[in-house]
Protein backbone atom coordinates (compact mmCIF):
# COMPACT_ATOMS: atom_id res chain seq x y z
CA UNK A 1 0.00 0.00 0.00
CA UNK A 2 1.76 3.21 -1.14
CA UNK A 3 1.36 6.36 1.00
CA UNK A 4 -0.53 9.46 -0.25
CA UNK A 5 2.23 12.78 -1.20
CA UNK A 6 2.36 15.32 1.43
CA UNK A 7 0.98 18.64 -0.16
CA UNK A 8 3.49 20.49 -1.81
CA UNK A 9 4.79 23.48 0.00
CA UNK A 10 3.88 26.78 -1.29
CA UNK A 11 7.11 28.53 -3.10
CA UNK A 12 8.19 32.25 -1.62
CA UNK A 13 6.58 33.47 -5.10
CA UNK A 14 3.66 32.04 -4.70
CA UNK A 15 2.78 33.39 -1.35
CA UNK A 16 3.56 36.78 -2.24
CA UNK A 17 1.54 36.52 -5.43
CA UNK A 18 -1.30 35.31 -3.15
CA UNK A 19 -0.94 37.95 -0.61
CA UNK A 20 -0.91 40.68 -3.59
CA UNK A 21 -4.21 39.48 -4.80
CA UNK A 22 -5.90 39.41 -1.60
CA UNK A 23 -4.49 42.91 -1.21
CA UNK A 24 -6.04 43.79 -4.77
CA UNK A 25 -9.31 41.82 -3.98
CA UNK A 26 -9.99 43.57 -0.61
CA UNK A 27 -9.32 47.07 -2.38
CA UNK A 28 -11.65 45.88 -5.04
CA UNK A 29 -14.24 45.03 -2.85
CA UNK A 30 -14.49 48.19 -1.01
CA UNK A 31 -13.85 50.42 -3.99
CA UNK A 32 -17.16 48.23 -5.10
CA UNK A 33 -18.51 48.71 -1.75
CA UNK A 34 -18.46 52.20 -2.17
CA UNK A 35 -20.42 52.72 -5.69
CA UNK A 36 -23.14 50.69 -4.36
CA UNK A 37 -23.26 52.62 -1.34
CA UNK A 38 -23.83 56.01 -3.36
CA UNK A 39 -26.80 56.72 -2.51
CA UNK A 40 -26.39 56.76 1.50
CA UNK A 41 -23.71 59.56 1.29
CA UNK A 42 -24.22 63.03 2.55
CA UNK A 43 -23.27 65.04 -0.47
CA UNK A 44 -23.50 68.21 0.71
CA UNK A 45 -21.22 67.41 3.84
CA UNK A 46 -19.00 66.18 0.94
CA UNK A 47 -18.66 68.76 -0.70
CA UNK A 48 -17.73 71.00 2.34
CA UNK A 49 -15.19 68.68 3.35
CA UNK A 50 -13.15 69.15 -0.03
CA UNK A 51 -13.68 72.64 0.48
CA UNK A 52 -12.12 72.80 3.69
CA UNK A 53 -9.32 70.27 2.02
CA UNK A 54 -9.05 73.30 -0.56
CA UNK A 55 -8.34 75.69 2.08
CA UNK A 56 -5.93 73.46 3.83
CA UNK A 57 -3.68 73.25 0.73
CA UNK A 58 -4.15 76.65 0.06
CA UNK A 59 -3.10 78.11 3.09
CA UNK A 60 -0.02 76.17 3.60
CA UNK A 61 1.52 77.55 0.04
CA UNK A 62 1.88 81.07 2.35
CA UNK A 63 4.19 79.24 4.36
CA UNK A 64 6.27 78.54 1.80
CA UNK A 65 6.13 81.65 -0.12
CA UNK A 66 7.22 83.29 3.19
CA UNK A 67 10.02 81.29 3.75
CA UNK A 68 11.26 81.43 -0.14
CA UNK A 69 10.41 85.55 0.90
CA UNK A 70 13.02 85.29 3.48
CA UNK A 71 15.53 83.81 1.02
CA UNK A 72 15.28 85.81 -1.47
CA UNK A 73 14.24 89.19 -0.05
CA UNK A 74 15.33 91.38 -2.89
CA UNK A 75 13.65 89.42 -5.41
CA UNK A 76 9.92 89.86 -6.99
CA UNK A 77 7.85 87.06 -6.90
CA UNK A 78 3.98 86.37 -6.89
CA UNK A 79 2.16 83.63 -4.24
CA UNK A 80 -0.15 83.30 -6.92
CA UNK A 81 2.71 80.78 -8.74
CA UNK A 82 4.03 79.21 -5.64
CA UNK A 83 -0.01 78.16 -4.78
CA UNK A 84 -0.21 76.78 -8.42
CA UNK A 85 3.39 74.65 -8.13
CA UNK A 86 2.29 73.13 -4.80
CA UNK A 87 -1.54 72.42 -5.73
CA UNK A 88 0.01 71.10 -9.66
CA UNK A 89 2.37 68.70 -7.37
CA UNK A 90 -0.30 67.97 -4.86
CA UNK A 91 -2.32 66.61 -7.50
CA UNK A 92 0.32 64.84 -9.13
CA UNK A 93 1.41 63.05 -6.27
CA UNK A 94 -2.02 62.14 -5.79
CA UNK A 95 -2.12 59.54 -8.79
CA UNK A 96 0.78 59.02 -8.83
CA UNK A 97 3.69 57.52 -5.97
CA UNK A 98 6.93 57.67 -5.08
CA UNK A 99 8.37 61.42 -6.25
CA UNK A 100 6.86 62.51 -9.28
CA UNK A 101 4.81 65.28 -7.34
CA UNK A 102 7.56 66.93 -5.79
CA UNK A 103 9.65 66.79 -8.75
CA UNK A 104 7.23 68.74 -10.94
CA UNK A 105 6.42 71.54 -7.32
CA UNK A 106 10.37 71.75 -7.69
CA UNK A 107 10.24 72.85 -10.76
CA UNK A 108 7.86 74.99 -10.82
CA UNK A 109 8.56 76.66 -7.68
CA UNK A 110 12.62 77.94 -9.14
CA UNK A 111 11.10 79.13 -12.13
CA UNK A 112 8.50 81.11 -10.57
CA UNK A 113 11.19 82.48 -8.25
CA UNK A 114 14.16 84.61 -10.49
CA UNK A 115 17.50 83.63 -9.51
CA UNK A 116 16.52 80.73 -7.44
CA UNK A 117 17.97 77.27 -7.09
CA UNK A 118 17.05 74.27 -6.78
CA UNK A 119 18.66 73.50 -3.51
CA UNK A 120 17.31 76.73 -2.31
CA UNK A 121 13.62 76.54 -3.11
CA UNK A 122 13.72 72.50 -2.27
CA UNK A 123 14.95 73.45 1.31
CA UNK A 124 12.48 76.20 1.92
CA UNK A 125 10.16 73.15 2.71
CA UNK A 126 11.89 72.28 5.84
CA UNK A 127 10.56 75.66 7.42
CA UNK A 128 7.35 73.63 7.70
CA UNK A 129 8.52 70.39 9.14
CA UNK A 130 9.10 71.52 12.67
CA UNK A 131 4.95 72.12 13.77
CA UNK A 132 4.23 69.52 11.19
CA UNK A 133 5.95 67.01 13.28
CA UNK A 134 5.02 68.49 16.18
CA UNK A 135 1.22 67.82 15.01
CA UNK A 136 2.37 64.42 13.35
CA UNK A 137 3.71 63.11 16.67
CA UNK A 138 1.21 64.37 18.80
CA UNK A 139 -1.04 62.45 16.88
CA UNK A 140 0.59 59.34 16.50
CA UNK A 141 1.09 59.09 19.95
CA UNK A 142 -2.51 59.25 20.61
CA UNK A 143 -3.02 56.53 17.71
CA UNK A 144 -0.55 54.11 19.82
CA UNK A 145 -1.66 54.55 23.06
CA UNK A 146 -5.06 54.45 21.68
CA UNK A 147 -4.97 51.20 20.52
CA UNK A 148 -5.87 52.20 17.43
CA UNK A 149 -2.88 50.38 15.19
CA UNK A 150 -3.12 46.38 15.33
CA UNK A 151 -0.55 44.97 17.32
CA UNK A 152 2.46 43.78 15.60
CA UNK A 153 1.38 39.68 14.77
CA UNK A 154 -2.18 41.20 12.90
CA UNK A 155 -0.58 42.85 10.88
CA UNK A 156 -0.21 40.17 8.33
CA UNK A 157 -3.60 39.26 8.76
CA UNK A 158 -4.66 42.83 6.96
CA UNK A 159 -5.24 42.55 3.77
CA UNK A 160 -2.92 45.42 2.89
CA UNK A 161 -0.22 43.84 0.86
CA UNK A 162 2.30 47.03 2.16
CA UNK A 163 1.96 45.60 5.88
CA UNK A 164 1.25 42.35 5.69
CA UNK A 165 4.67 41.92 3.33
CA UNK A 166 6.50 43.49 5.64
CA UNK A 167 4.73 41.89 8.79
CA UNK A 168 5.55 38.33 7.91
CA UNK A 169 9.07 39.19 6.97
CA UNK A 170 10.34 40.90 10.03
CA UNK A 171 14.34 40.42 9.05
CA UNK A 172 13.61 42.46 5.83
CA UNK A 173 11.44 45.21 7.45
CA UNK A 174 14.84 45.74 10.07
CA UNK A 175 16.76 45.86 7.23
CA UNK A 176 14.47 48.36 5.39
CA UNK A 177 14.80 50.60 8.46
CA UNK A 178 18.44 50.45 8.49
CA UNK A 179 19.54 50.93 5.09
CA UNK A 180 17.56 54.48 4.81
CA UNK A 181 19.19 56.00 7.35
CA UNK A 182 22.62 54.67 6.04
CA UNK A 183 21.51 55.96 2.77
CA UNK A 184 21.13 59.12 4.07
CA UNK A 185 23.86 59.41 6.18
CA UNK A 186 25.82 58.43 2.60
CA UNK A 187 24.08 61.39 0.69
CA UNK A 188 24.69 64.40 3.42
CA UNK A 189 28.70 62.87 3.58
CA UNK A 190 28.73 63.08 -0.14
CA UNK A 191 27.17 66.40 -0.83
CA UNK A 192 29.25 67.92 2.06
CA UNK A 193 32.22 66.84 0.54
CA UNK A 194 31.98 67.65 -3.31
CA UNK A 195 29.20 70.05 -3.48
CA UNK A 196 30.07 72.92 -0.45
CA UNK A 197 27.81 75.55 -2.54
CA UNK A 198 24.86 72.91 -2.46
CA UNK A 199 25.06 73.55 1.77
CA UNK A 200 25.23 77.27 0.88
CA UNK A 201 21.51 77.53 -1.09
CA UNK A 202 20.03 75.11 1.55
CA UNK A 203 21.23 76.97 4.45
CA UNK A 204 19.45 79.97 2.35
CA UNK A 205 16.13 78.31 2.23
CA UNK A 206 16.25 78.17 5.78
CA UNK A 207 16.40 81.66 6.45
CA UNK A 208 13.02 81.99 8.14
CA UNK A 209 13.77 79.46 10.91
CA UNK A 210 16.53 81.43 12.45
CA UNK A 211 14.61 83.85 13.72
CA UNK A 212 11.45 82.43 15.97
CA UNK A 213 9.18 85.41 15.98
CA UNK A 214 9.60 85.61 11.95
CA UNK A 215 8.65 81.81 12.11
CA UNK A 216 5.85 82.08 14.29
CA UNK A 217 4.28 84.60 12.13
CA UNK A 218 5.19 83.60 8.77
CA UNK A 219 5.18 79.69 8.81
CA UNK A 220 3.65 78.46 12.11
CA UNK A 221 0.65 80.45 12.18
CA UNK A 222 -0.74 79.68 8.38
CA UNK A 223 -0.02 75.87 9.25
CA UNK A 224 -1.91 76.41 12.48
CA UNK A 225 -5.64 77.90 10.64
CA UNK A 226 -4.37 75.13 7.79
CA UNK A 227 -4.86 72.44 10.33
CA UNK A 228 -8.01 73.57 11.69
CA UNK A 229 -9.31 73.61 8.07
CA UNK A 230 -7.80 69.33 7.72
CA UNK A 231 -9.39 68.63 11.16
CA UNK A 232 -12.35 70.04 9.91
CA UNK A 233 -12.15 68.45 6.05
CA UNK A 234 -11.93 64.97 7.99
CA UNK A 235 -15.08 65.99 10.34
CA UNK A 236 -17.39 66.90 7.67
CA UNK A 237 -15.93 63.62 5.36
CA UNK A 238 -16.77 61.16 8.06
CA UNK A 239 -20.34 62.72 8.18
CA UNK A 240 -20.45 62.65 4.59
CA UNK A 241 -19.91 58.48 4.75
CA UNK A 242 -22.12 58.02 7.55
CA UNK A 243 -19.32 57.06 9.91
CA UNK A 244 -19.83 60.40 12.21
CA UNK A 245 -17.66 63.40 13.19
CA UNK A 246 -16.35 63.42 16.16
CA UNK A 247 -13.07 64.61 17.62
CA UNK A 248 -11.84 60.61 17.96
CA UNK A 249 -12.69 59.83 14.81
CA UNK A 250 -10.80 62.42 13.03
CA UNK A 251 -7.90 61.72 14.90
CA UNK A 252 -8.22 57.85 14.19
CA UNK A 253 -8.07 58.80 10.63
CA UNK A 254 -5.61 61.15 11.15
CA UNK A 255 -3.15 59.13 12.69
CA UNK A 256 -3.81 56.55 9.62
CA UNK A 257 -3.22 58.48 7.69
CA UNK A 258 -0.01 59.46 8.96
CA UNK A 259 1.40 55.95 9.26
CA UNK A 260 -0.16 55.42 5.61
CA UNK A 261 2.15 58.17 4.42
CA UNK A 262 5.55 56.31 5.41
CA UNK A 263 4.69 53.75 3.00
CA UNK A 264 5.11 55.61 -0.52
CA UNK A 265 4.36 52.31 -2.77
CA UNK A 266 1.01 53.42 -3.26
CA UNK A 267 -0.66 57.11 -4.28
CA UNK A 268 -1.47 58.05 -0.85
CA UNK A 269 -1.00 55.27 0.83
CA UNK A 270 -4.09 53.52 -0.32
CA UNK A 271 -4.51 49.75 0.37
CA UNK A 272 -2.87 50.52 3.90
CA UNK A 273 -4.98 53.18 4.70
CA UNK A 274 -8.01 51.11 3.80
CA UNK A 275 -6.47 48.45 5.54
CA UNK A 276 -5.61 50.25 8.96
CA UNK A 277 -8.98 52.27 8.56
CA UNK A 278 -11.52 49.40 8.48
CA UNK A 279 -9.74 47.67 11.77
CA UNK A 280 -9.72 51.35 13.48
CA UNK A 281 -13.72 51.54 12.74
CA UNK A 282 -14.23 48.03 12.99
CA UNK A 283 -16.33 48.49 15.90
CA UNK A 284 -17.97 52.32 15.25
CA UNK A 285 -19.98 51.60 12.26
CA UNK A 286 -20.84 48.09 10.20
CA UNK A 287 -18.17 46.88 7.76
CA UNK A 288 -19.82 47.76 4.47
CA UNK A 289 -19.81 51.28 5.84
CA UNK A 290 -16.33 51.24 6.91
CA UNK A 291 -15.25 50.47 3.70
CA UNK A 292 -17.27 52.59 1.69
CA UNK A 293 -15.73 55.20 3.51
CA UNK A 294 -12.24 53.97 3.62
CA UNK A 295 -12.41 54.09 -0.29
CA UNK A 296 -14.35 56.41 -0.94
CA UNK A 297 -12.80 59.58 1.04
CA UNK A 298 -9.77 58.46 -0.79
CA UNK A 299 -11.31 58.29 -4.47
CA UNK A 300 -12.96 62.05 -3.21
CA UNK A 301 -9.65 63.53 -2.23
CA UNK A 302 -7.34 61.85 -4.53
CA UNK A 303 -9.66 63.28 -7.79
CA UNK A 304 -10.65 66.89 -6.21
CA UNK A 305 -6.54 66.90 -5.86
CA UNK A 306 -6.24 66.30 -9.42
CA UNK A 307 -8.68 68.85 -10.89
CA UNK A 308 -7.28 71.28 -9.05
CA UNK A 309 -4.13 70.41 -9.95
CA UNK A 310 -5.28 70.78 -13.59
CA UNK A 311 -7.19 74.27 -12.67
CA UNK A 312 -4.27 75.37 -11.09
CA UNK A 313 -1.67 74.72 -14.16
CA UNK A 314 -4.35 76.34 -16.45
CA UNK A 315 -4.79 79.33 -14.84
CA UNK A 316 -1.69 80.26 -13.83
CA UNK A 317 0.80 78.40 -15.77
CA UNK A 318 -1.65 78.46 -19.40
CA UNK A 319 -0.62 74.72 -19.57
CA UNK A 320 -2.34 71.19 -18.64
CA UNK A 321 0.35 69.28 -19.98
CA UNK A 322 1.58 68.27 -16.99
CA UNK A 323 3.31 65.36 -17.79
CA UNK A 324 5.96 67.65 -19.99
CA UNK A 325 6.43 70.03 -17.54
CA UNK A 326 7.50 66.95 -15.14
CA UNK A 327 9.83 65.50 -17.73
CA UNK A 328 11.27 68.77 -18.42
CA UNK A 329 12.26 69.13 -14.58
CA UNK A 330 13.42 65.78 -14.56
CA UNK A 331 15.99 66.88 -17.47
CA UNK A 332 16.79 70.11 -15.95
CA UNK A 333 17.41 68.56 -12.67
CA UNK A 334 19.61 65.71 -14.09
CA UNK A 335 21.49 68.09 -16.32
CA UNK A 336 22.50 70.17 -13.40
CA UNK A 337 23.86 67.16 -11.48
CA UNK A 338 25.76 66.23 -14.52
CA UNK A 339 27.24 68.97 -14.32
CA UNK A 340 27.92 69.13 -10.81
CA UNK A 341 26.83 72.48 -10.18
CA UNK A 342 24.53 71.49 -7.47
CA UNK A 343 22.58 68.21 -6.34
CA UNK A 344 18.04 68.78 -6.37
CA UNK A 345 16.85 68.21 -3.36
Amino acid sequence: MTSMPAAATPTPHLVLAAELGDSFRAFFDATAQFFENLAAIHWLALVAALTCHGLYLTLRTRAWFNALRAAYPHEHFLWRDLWAAEIAGNGVSSVIPARAGAVLRLYLGKHSVPGSTYATVGSSFLVQLPFDMMVGITILIYGFTQGIFPSLPDLSSLNAFDLSFLARHPKFAIFLLTLIPILLLAIFGYLSVRVREFWAHVSQGITLLRNRRDWLRGAARPQAVAWAFRFGSIWLMLNAFNIGGSLDNVLTVLAVQGVASLIPFTPQGAGVQQALLVHAFAGAAAGATVAAYSVGQQIAVATFNALFGLIALAVVFRTTDWRGLLQRGREEQDAQRRAGREEPV
